[in-house]
């Protein structure tokens, strides 16, 4: 029998000899970190909420595993315990080495270099003051002349603005000319019979007009000239909207179709496009001849390949008929297009991949669009209820500013070469121009010349 089993027999059954517990007691601790894990926790608090055991910690599992008498030995062990010859032997060492005593000798990459200059963070930086003054937008208008006969007809388009600086409007039967640059006016042409002017629209150098009548026929007149070079019928409906494209202009119908022709030759029908169930009342081509944008009395806006005859993609977001229909001047895959009455929203799309990019409740008809040639802004001119005229950002669309414009519905709008002035007319056969995109580089010329606001007659 070992000398163990002999002192706990003479210890008596269910005792322990007192020597072989106080040698367990005097044992160190050895429990494993996973013993400790594998311990129950403390019961749950009486919210519900666990509690985590006292003797964890948030780094170390179990602090009663480790040996602290060894570790704090370890931290009390300093420099000063070195005589006086040992010191100076470590400090001769690092300056050999080029290194400090107090530093880390192995990193795993140097330390950014410290500014000698100060910290920009505690600079306090003068704010800037903006370089010019702001654009002053007049909300009252620069000129009004009178239009006396001008027909009340949402689907009709008789103003425009030549690259010459000349004005023409349809009123009733007969287009005038007017020249803003010397204020004179000039009777153009005048229709027959019962035939009243439906559009007008000039070149892109501003030598020739191009006429839609109420009979279906499109006319071509020599401003310079004052003079008719042809006329293009073959229609029974009236032609309401016309676009150029160099040598070719299209026409929009009340019967919903799109006739291009081609005034170079006497076949001057080159292509019909038929998309649109009623009127077309809105027609643009891009500035690149590559697409053609329609919109119409069925709520469609249709845009058009110039080499196809079916359109490239149909819009039917609008609730109403699309009269306003513009195209970005610095974008040249931005669509701006504008519903009536029921609608009153201004869409613009993305012509390059049909999407929607956003839009905006005026909350009127919407009769026109116009987009800045020089600021990332547009004028959109409305009918009932306001009859006014409103300045938007893109692509914010916030608002800059709302300019009451005529006493009834703005119907017609067009913008001057120097794409600095607005003329609208309206029901009220007034005829009025406003300076809303005047240029920050140059004032420039005023396409009105006249400083007076009195009211002269167009006529």
């Amino acid at each position: 029998m070992s000398e163990t089993a002999k002192t706990f027999a003479s210890a008596g059954p269910g005792k322990a000899p007192r020597a072989v517990l106080d040698s367990v007691r005097a044992s160190p601790r050895t429990t494993a970190p996973d013993t400790v894990r594998s311990a129950k926790p403390r019961p749950a608090s009486p919210r519900g909420k666990k509690t985590k055991p006292s003797q964890y910690d948030r780094f170390i599992p179990n602090r009663q595993a480790l040996d602290m008498a060894s570790t704090q030995l370890a931290l009390s062990h300093t420099d000063s315990d070195l005589d006086e010859r040992t010191r100076a032997y470590h400090a001769q060492v690092a300056r050999a080495c080029g290194v400090s005593l107090d530093t880390r000798i192995l990193k795993f990459k140097e330390s950014a270099p410290v500014s000698d200059r100060d910290d920009l963070r505690q600079i306090t930086r003068p704010v800037l003051k903006p370089s010019g003054t702001k654009r002053r937008i007049l909300t009252t208008p620069e000129r009004v002349l009178d239009a006396p006969g001008l027909v009340d007809d949402y689907y009709l388009n008789l103003l425009d603005w030549s690259a010459g600086n000349v004005l023409a409007i349809g009123l009733d039967q007969s287009v005038y000319l007017w020249n803003a640059t010397s204020g004179d006016v000039d009777s153009l042409c005048e229709l027959e019979g019962d035939v009243y002017v439906a559009s007008v629209k000039w070149t892109g150098d501003g030598a020739y007009l191009a006429v839609g009548t109420s009979s279906g026929d499109v006319e071509i007149w020599d401003a310079e000239a004052r003079s008719k070079i042809r006329t293009m019928g073959g229609r029974q409906s009236r032609v309401g909207v016309l676009s150029w494209e160099r040598h070719m202009v299209s026409a929009g119908s009340r019967d919903g179709s799109i006739w291009n022709h081609d005034v170079r030759v006497a076949a001057h029908k080159t292509a019909e496009l038929v998309a649109h169930n009623h009127e077309v009342c809105g027609l643009s081509w891009r500035s690149d001849g590559s697409l053609l944008a329609s919109g119409g009395n069925d709520n469609l806006v249709n845009i058009w390949d110039a080499r196809s005859l079916v359109p490239k993609f149909t819009k039917t977001q609008h609730t109403a008929a699309v009269r306003a229909v513009a195209w970005s001047p610095w974008q040249l895959n931005l669509l701006a297009t504008g519903g009536g009455s029921s609608d009153k929203h201004v869409h613009f799309w993305n012509t390059t991949t049909a999407a929607r990019l956003s839009s905006i409740n005026t909350g009127s008809q919407v009769t026109s669009i116009v987009f800045s040639h020089e600021y990332r802004e547009l004028v959109t001119s409305h009918g009932f209820p306001h009859n006014h005229l409103a300045l938007w950002s893109y692509p914010s669309l916030a608002k800059i500013v709302d300019i009451p414009a005529h006493d009834t519905r703005v119907l017609h709008t067009a913008l001057s070469p120097d794409a600095q002035t607005v003329a609208t007319a309206a029901s009220d056969e007034s005829l009025k121009f406003w300076r809303v995109f005047e240029s920050r580089k140059t004032k420039g010329t005023k396409a009105a010349s006249a400083q007076s606001s009195a009211s002269t007659s167009i006529r």
